[in-house]
């Protein structure tokens, strides 16, 4: 393999810009990222309430598809010279890459579609834009006594995100990964043309069958076949609190054990579950269940979105320190978002006092800053050394396999804590199907942060995590570095339905590939 830029060692200078950029971040992200997130977060807040109160969205959203058509219009008018991408700009995105695929790109205005449209109780689902966040998403469903099945922690990730990239959360032992959840998609081609796809069991038509498949081909697909323009969504009942259960693991088979067994799709008492590893051995696992509030036997009501709270997985780890079993109470919304206050744990590489007991009275209520305005204040120099230094994965692997992945992970990268977030994988077509297996139980391996694993290459060592998720059958999420080739990217995912559905919609030469949108060459 030939030796790439960063290969290079930095001078003594790029060393000590690096070490005051990397460790002094926080002065520029402090005084003025975090007040500019926060005003930001209230403005959408209001402009929500504000169109939810006069219910324009459903009108405001055709005339928004229009202006796609319009736009698609215009370029197969001038005989569709160059690809089609959305106009979302790549700071905005969660991945910390940028894209420089869309250079050269026709931009496509999808990137105005973030409302919610429509809730149909009888049905029980939700019909939204695909940039409609999830913070936005609890917002407008809880006080109505109702959420999404499966509800992604972090505030900031979109609906077309998660359909068209990945998302997991610790409802999906049970219900399984975002795109299970959807009902239908309305979708724009190339053409112009708008339609809506589902999955339809009972289909006999060919159209009906052409929808049931193109409905299967979009999920991990980046865009790459049409635009979403809403998505129907699966929606249940809830309660204002979530009754969470602290178990202590003191060995990495303990863990593995005990995860795989309260990872039970079947048991009704259980509606969350999700684990952290702090070290090799030491580990906790949390299930938790809906809840009216503490019972007869008692319990603490724990609202850790509060802005004087420590982050959630340092709480989780005073927690265990204490006792090896703990229930509390946390309001619903605050549980979903229980991550999002320390972005996981990045924030401690941004501002490593975050947690401090001062900080946190004094000026956390603005937390957390924006991960778009992160990304985008992000200089060069930072992002080299990120490049030489930080980890950013999530490997999807059979939950069986765990144990021999944490051992890897911890060969490799030694980053802690690990988030280990349990998934039923259906059997499904897609990029995402599963080979030589029926529906089973998979893991989300999650790890965050700078490494200073001796030996650690951004590359070499990722490209080693990828060869052993493939040799599990097991999947790597899209939005991190993939350093697979195309090969390997075709050997790890299925893309018989994909590369059919791109042919049978004239999308060769409307849309990029996939994997050229995904792989590290694509993002700077």
């Amino acid at each position: 393999m030939e030796p790439d830029e960063n290969d290079e060692k930095p001078t003594r200078f790029e060393k000590i810009v690096e070490f005051v950029m990397f460790h002094f971040r926080w002065v520029f992200v402090v005084p003025f990222l975090l007040p500019l997130s926060f005003f930001f977060n209230i403005v959408i807040e209001i402009r929500d309430k504000i169109i939810h109160a006069v219910n324009s969205a459903p009108n405001a959203h055709k005339r928004k598809v229009r202006q796609i058509q319009d736009e698609l219009k215009v370029w197969n008018d001038k005989g569709r010279k160059t690809k089609l991408v959305n106009a979302r700009p790549g700071w905005r995105t969660m991945s910390f890459r940028f894209p420089i695929y869309k250079e050269n790109c026709t931009l496509i205005s999808t990137d105005n579609l973030f409302d919610v449209l429509s809730i149909d109780y009888e049905k029980q689902t939700v019909t939204v834009e695909p940039g409609v966040t999830m913070g936005s998403i609890s917002r407008y469903l809880i006080p109505l006594g109702y959420t999404l099945p499966v509800l992604p922690e972090l505030d900031d990730l979109t609906i077309g995100g998660l359909i068209n990239g990945c998302g997991v959360e610790s409802g999906s032992f049970k219900y399984g990964m975002f795109q299970h959840i959807c009902v239908s998609f309305e979708v724009v081609f190339a053409t112009g043309e708008i339609d809506v796809v589902c999955p339809d069991p009972a289909a006999k038509t060919e159209q009906a069958k052409r929808n049931q498949s193109l409905f299967y081909a979009i999920p991990w697909s980046q865009g790459t076949i049409c635009f979403l323009t809403a998505a129907t969504i699966k929606i249940i009942p809830c309660k204002p609190y979530v009754k969470l259960e602290y178990l202590k693991t003191s060995t990495l088979p303990e863990m593995c054990t005990k995860l795989t067994e309260y990872s039970d799709k079947s048991d009704e008492k259980v509606d969350f579950v999700e684990a952290l590893m702090f070290n090799k051995q030491k580990g906790c696992i949390m299930r938790g269940q809906f809840s009216d509030g503490p019972d007869s036997e008692g319990g603490v009501i724990n609202s850790i979105s509060l802005w004087y709270k420590k982050w959630f997985y340092t709480h989780v780890e005073d927690v265990i320190g204490k006792r090896d079993r703990t229930v509390e109470y946390i309001p619903l919304r605050d549980y979903y978002h229980r991550h999002s206050k320390s972005i996981f744990w990045e924030l401690r590489d941004i501002v490593p006092f975050g947690n401090n007991v001062l900080f946190r009275y004094l000026m956390a209520w603005m937390c957390p800053p924006k991960i778009a305005f992160l990304k985008a204040t992000t200089p060069n120099v930072l992002r080299k050394l990120y490049d030489r230094t930080h980890v950013l994965q999530d490997m999807l692997i059979p939950l069986d396999e765990l144990e021999n992945c944490i051992e890897l992970f911890h060969k490799e990268v030694e980053i802690y804590p690990l988030w280990l977030c349990p998934f039923y994988l259906k059997s499904q077509p897609g990029l995402m199907k599963l080979r030589n297996a029926t529906s089973k139980m998979f893991v989300d391996v999650g790890a965050y942060g700078v490494t200073t694993k001796e030996g650690y290459h951004h590359e070499r060592t990722t490209r080693r995590l990828e060869e052993y998720v493939r040799s599990v059958n097991g999947f790597q999420m899209t939005y991190a570095d993939v350093y697979m080739t195309r090969s390997e990217y075709a050997e790890m995912f299925d893309r018989t339905l994909y590369d059919w559905k791109r042919f049978s919609h004239k999308c060769l030469d409307a849309f990029p590939d996939v994997y050229d949108k995904i792989k590290r060459t694509a993002r700077f």
